[in-house]
């Protein structure tokens, strides 16, 4: 008798699925338009993001509230963004020249501008991985709304609960909380969220700025909102990319102004024909390396190049020292001003006079010693189009094309591990 084989799916065929699927649809709602993020036009996006479930949303597929999920997001997006019903995404339209201030997240230099009450732009300069980026945290962010309103909703007439109703009391107060209602209103919040008072009491602080101590507690209030009006009132948030942003993305626009920037300086410095060593790195490491130990070998004597480093990242005025002298000694930082959010460090290493390096570059000519130029880690698919715009030939004034003598390109930490080409997917292989 033959058996009946059954076959079942492993983790990372789940993934690699999930992970196309919101690849499609996040390209399919980008030619669209707009969106409603918990309507029907969401809800691809949101099943495929349940079903890959990244480690960084923790527990985004119970029914728990994720509160080291919701914290990674919150960083990454512009504050306020909980209040807002209409999310816009737009290329940089001029919004920088307004009464409107910038409002930059933490974790990701972005500028975005609260329009109104409701209404919140984010400036898209870094391309489509940007895009992807901001809609997976907003996907994420709009499914905890979800839960959160299902905790307090006690029926459809709009009847909610005692938590609800004093959490709300504690949010809209206009005077600050005492400990002892705060203590009140984060027990009310633990039971919405489906969490202890010590985790939530835990968490609580890293939310807080100087300005909005209650941001925890805004924050949670708002997304459950905004959750009971979409149900109750059929008031569903959207999100929308302006027709600007549609038709100019992937033109390198950002990209061939950063990258023009550059070669501007080099060739003003007369650099453009030495040879030229490109690192994507952050603004320390390689400053670091070719200055501190022999700029702070007085200060720290006795201590190893490891213990020197380890030392600069707890003392301020050391990296001050050091930008000092790397500034004196052939140093110059060109700051971004394109939109890329990509800054520069460009090292002559002709003048760099002092230290282990310098002895290893003595007998060769000023004509032959190394330029090493130093971008900022660029974004996704922000990292072809830079690199692309880089190496092309700088055009001077007589618009004659001066080719760049470039010896080597150096990707340091994670992404320099990964081998793929332009628009690639990481997808898990376990």
């Amino acid at each position: 008798m033959k058996k009946n084989t059954t076959y079942s799916r492993t983790r990372a065929q789940e993934s690699t699925d999930a992970i196309q699927r919101l690849f499609v649809t996040m390209r399919h709602l980008f030619n669209r338009g707009f969106y409603k993020p918990m309507g029907v036009s969401g809800e691809t996006l949101r099943e495929a993001l349940l079903t890959l479930s990244p480690e960084i949303y923790g527990s985004i597929a119970q029914d728990k509230v994720e509160l080291d999920g919701l914290l990674y997001v919150i960083d990454r997006l512009p504050e306020g963004i909980e209040e807002c019903r209409y999310i816009n995404l737009t290329s940089d339209e001029g919004y920088s020249d307004t009464h409107f201030t910038p409002i930059i997240p933490p974790k990701r230099r972005r500028n975005c501008y609260r329009i109104d009450a409701e209404q919140m732009n984010i400036e898209i300069t870094r391309g489509r991985s940007e895009i992807y980026d901001i809609l997976t945290h907003l996907t994420f962010l709009f499914i905890e709304s979800h839960k959160i309103m299902k905790q307090v909703l006690i029926n459809e007439q709009g009847d909610v609960n005692r938590d609800w109703q004093k959490l709300e009391v504690a949010v809209l107060q206009t005077e600050n909380l005492t400990k002892d209602e705060r203590e009140i209103a984060l027990s009310h919040t633990a039971n919405i969220l489906g969490r202890t008072f010590k985790e939530v009491s835990g968490v609580y602080a890293k939310f807080s700025s100087a300005d909005k101590p209650e941001r925890f507690l805004d924050i949670i209030y708002w997304l459950g909102k905004l959750a009971l009006d979409e149900i109750l009132h059929e008031n569903k948030r959207t999100v929308t990319f302006s027709s600007v942003l549609r038709e100019t993305l992937g033109q390198h626009i950002h990209g061939e102004q950063w990258a023009d920037s550059i070669k501007a300086v080099l060739h003003t410095q007369g650099l453009l024909k030495r040879p030229i060593h490109i690192i994507s790195a952050n603004m320390h490491s390689v400053q670091n390396s070719l200055y501190a130990p022999e700029t702070l070998k007085t200060k720290l004597k006795g201590q190893n190049k490891l213990q020197i480093f380890e030392e600069l990242s707890a003392n301020s005025k050391h990296r001050d020292t050091v930008a000092k002298v790397a500034t004196k000694e052939g140093m110059t930082f060109i700051k971004d001003k394109s939109g890329t959010n990509i800054d520069v460090q460009i090292f002559d290493t002709a003048k760099y006079s002092s230290g282990d390096y310098a002895t290893k570059i003595k007998n060769l000519d000023d004509a032959d010693k190394p330029v090493i130029v130093v971008m900022d880690y660029a974004f996704g698919e922000q990292a072809y189009e830079t690199m692309d715009e880089l190496l092309k030939p700088y055009k001077s004034n007589d618009d004659t094309a001066i080719y760049l003598n470039v010896s080597s390109i150096s990707i340091m930490g994670k992404a320099g591990i990964l081998t793929g080409g332009k628009g690639d997917i990481m997808i898990p292989s376990s």
